[in-house]
């Protein structure tokens, strides 16, 4: 079967795909290759085991791609088109440019059949699967609008009425409090292990103090998550909410949610609000994060306690930062200094 560099090379044509494309511009990330073409964007799966993940199968890379649409159509509907196989037929009579005479000459002196032909949504053996979608007008992307200074109050509002829709009809998870914290502190103490072991790199201090206040906080107020659970605002999120994840469409949509683990997806919303502040803010915006969540509690009438919130966004400092210091275990990654700066970043936020 091929491997994952003949499928990369396969999928950097613009002639493999079904629809006519000028060119194919191509991103990789920690977990993907994603291939974009004039209207749409693929996005292959890397074979790769992680920790909440293990890819090395193709059948559980079909399934991690159709757990991705499922549960993106949710916040993108007209966004995610679906799940497409990647054939393989292999044998002579694929091989262009030859004549049927010359290759049933090769295959009468015992020559084998050599060529690989692969296909997109075609009849073969399936050898991987590809998630497909609506390709996004990058300049429309919050992070972008951001960087450009060019996002404005009505974007944020829409989003927010947007989420405030999406987490209303979220059913609440009957979930014991006691279940909902430890996921926290499990999350927290995970967190504090992978990027102590990046201390000579990382402020220790810095991290053992934030991750102990943390868990400290959970401890002596555990009745402020208590009152969460038991008023149904514990709900299966999106778990990722991250400004590059919000497209500003006249009718918003986002995507890329965290598809791999329900359990990271198990979120109070005032949780993921105050992680898309934190990265707002990281950008230069912290209004835009600002807005969307004031929206939110307009909306619903939600006051969630300040206390609470500041957990939230400490919480949400230190697990992005165990995230980003990950990178560094992907070996194609060359700019260590990048991630190693943006997870320190994220632990100053966090103090």
């Amino acid at each position: 079967m091929p491997a994952l560099e003949e499928k990369v090379a396969f999928l950097k044509r613009p002639e493999s795909y079904p629809e006519r494309t000028r060119h194919v511009e191509t991103k990789e990330t920690h977990m993907s290759w994603i291939f974009l073409t004039d209207t749409q964007a693929w996005k292959l799966k890397k074979p790769s085991k992680f920790d909440h993940l293990d890819l090395r199968s193709a059948e559980a890379r079909r399934r991690n791609c159709d757990e991705e649409v499922r549960l993106n159509r949710r916040l993108a509907p007209d966004v995610y088109h679906g799940v497409v196989p990647l054939t393989v037929r292999t044998g002579a009579e694929r091989e262009p440019g030859r004549s049927a005479s010359a290759i049933a000459r090769s295959l009468m002196e015992g020559a084998k059949p050599q060529v690989k032909c692969l296909q997109l949504d075609q009849p073969g053996n399936i050898d991987d699967w590809l998630v497909c979608m609506r390709r996004l007008p990058a300049d429309r992307m919050l992070d972008e609008e951001i960087q450009k200074k060019t996002w404005l109050r009505e974007d944020a509002r829409r989003v927010g009425i947007l989420l405030t829709g999406f987490y209303s009809d979220a059913a609440p998870l009957p979930m014991p409090t006691e279940v909902y914290v430890e996921q926290l502190k499990d999350e927290l103490r995970s967190s504090r292990d992978e990027l102590t072991k990046r201390k000579q790199d990382l402020n220790g201090e810095l991290i053992e103090s934030t991750v102990t206040r943390a868990l400290t906080f959970i401890d002596r107020h555990f009745d402020l998550f208590d009152g969460r659970v038991c008023t149904g605002k514990i709900i299966e999120g999106h778990g990722d909410l991250r400004p590059e994840h919000i497209c500003l469409e006249d009718k918003p949509v986002i995507i890329d949610c965290l598809e791999f683990n329900r359990t990271l997806r198990i979120v109070d919303p005032a949780s993921e609000f105050m992680f898309l502040e934190l990265e707002c803010e990281r950008l230069g915006a912290p209004k835009a994060g600002e807005l969307v969540f004031t929206t939110y509690c307009e909306q619903t009438g939600d006051s969630p306690p300040d206390e609470l919130l500041a957990f939230y966004r400490t919480y949400h400092a230190v697990v992005p930062a165990k995230v980003t210091i990950g990178h560094l275990q992907d070996h194609a990654i060359r700019d260590v200094e990048k991630w190693t700066a943006r997870a320190e970043r994220y632990l100053e936020m966090a103090a």
